[in-house]
């Protein structure tokens, strides 16, 4: 019985690399079209009922506000906040991470839970003090700075817990990779970056996840005012099941595979 418990052991170390590594794989690629889309909805939810504010793609703001400057309209403070609050909402997720001692799957699923937490923190506010009525107002740039605490959150996450997926953070990358990758893919030369098909689905996925929750979001916000973030956080509290997921598939798959061999040793 010892032996058969000391060879389960080494069966068991032997297949702990691929056991961290399968659901970490398959992490990083159903995660990111998801958090695309979640992404996709808070910024322009955020845009409609927060006053102009990208909540997602916060660099947008510094145009808007600039516009805003030169033409002489109305400015928004939230909008020059946003960044410098992401900025301190970053280190806090890196500060919190180190803290948690956690990585991979488990970093991941307290980053999406406090994205999730946030999101939802944005709709209750938005329901209780419905900040669109007045967007340029200071309800509304706390919760707006709440949003862009969250999609902090998420771009931290891609960085920290999962640095081989797709970020969801720049759009306009993941647009020139897919085109970039296509012409690569259409020439009968030789391509001139070293790009696969793999490359250019990822990035197609996160672009097409990006403009649904944009499409979804714009209903939302027409039909549902600021009950429109509803939609986020549901999304958000389903993606805290999918690393949970993972590893329980690859844990039932390292189960069955050790019985038959735990059999041969006997």
């Amino acid at each position: 019985m010892p032996a058969l418990t000391r060879n389960s052991d080494v069966l068991g170390s032997a297949v702990r690399p691929a056991d961290d590594a399968m659901p970490l794989a398959r992490l990083e690629n159903r995660l990111p079209p998801l958090l695309s889309i979640i992404a996709g909805m808070v910024d322009l939810t955020g845009f409609f009922t927060l006053g102009n504010i990208f909540t997602a793609h916060i660099t947008g703001n510094l145009v808007v506000a600039a516009a805003a400057v030169v033409r002489g309209g109305p400015l928004n403070p939230a909008q020059l906040l946003a960044i410098p609050v992401f900025m301190l909402a970053l280190a806090a997720v890196w500060l919190a991470a180190r803290a948690s001692g956690r990585t991979a799957q488990g970093l991941a699923r307290l980053l999406l839970s406090v994205q999730c937490l946030l999101l939802t923190a944005v709709l209750i506010f938005s329901v209780l003090t419905k900040p669109s009525t007045d967007p340029h107002g200071l309800v509304a740039g706390i919760v707006a700075m709440i949003a862009v605490s969250a999609m902090a959150c998420q771009y931290a996450l891609f960085r920290l817990a999962l640095p081989g997926a797709v970020s969801t953070a720049v759009m306009t990358g993941n647009l020139s990779n897919s085109v970039l990758s296509l012409m690569d893919l259409l020439s009968k030369r030789h391509p001139l970056m070293t790009a696969d098909r793999e490359r250019l689905t990822r990035s197609m996925r996160l672009l097409a996840g990006f403009l649904f929750g944009c499409i979804i979001a714009a209903a939302a916000v027409s039909l549902l005012a600021d009950w429109a973030w509803s939609f986020p956080v549901a999304l958000a509290a389903a993606a805290i099941a999918l690393p949970e997921a993972s590893e329980g598939l690859i844990r039932q798959t390292v189960k069955g595979w050790l019985r038959p061999n735990s059999r041969q040793i006997r």
